[in-house]
């Protein structure tokens, strides 16, 4: 049960990693939401694969899926943060 708990932050902070250096632009985030960043990825991907019929229930997704998913979440997280006050102020 604890290695399969570990291998998700790893293969987490792995996915989340490659999304970050493919995206461009500067994200400011740690490791811990890198990780967190990843594993989000992995599971929404998972989530929209299996609704899809690309998974089976119980299925995870791929790596490929699961940075795509990754770079969606930080595509939005971006977005959010960008749209919420990016201009000068007074």
């Amino acid at each position: 049960m604890e290695r399969g708990i570990f291998m998700t932050i790893v293969v987490g902070l792995v996915v989340g990693a490659i999304a970050r250096f493919v995206m461009p632009g500067e994200q400011k985030m740690g490791w811990i939401l890198t990780c967190l960043l990843g594993i989000g990825g992995s599971l929404a991907a998972g989530f929209i694969g299996q609704v899809v019929g690309w998974y089976r229930p119980g299925e995870g997704a791929g790596w490929i899926a699961s940075v795509v998913g990754a770079l969606v979440l930080l595509f939005i997280v971006g977005k959010l943060k960008g749209g919420s006050g990016s201009g000068s102020s007074s």
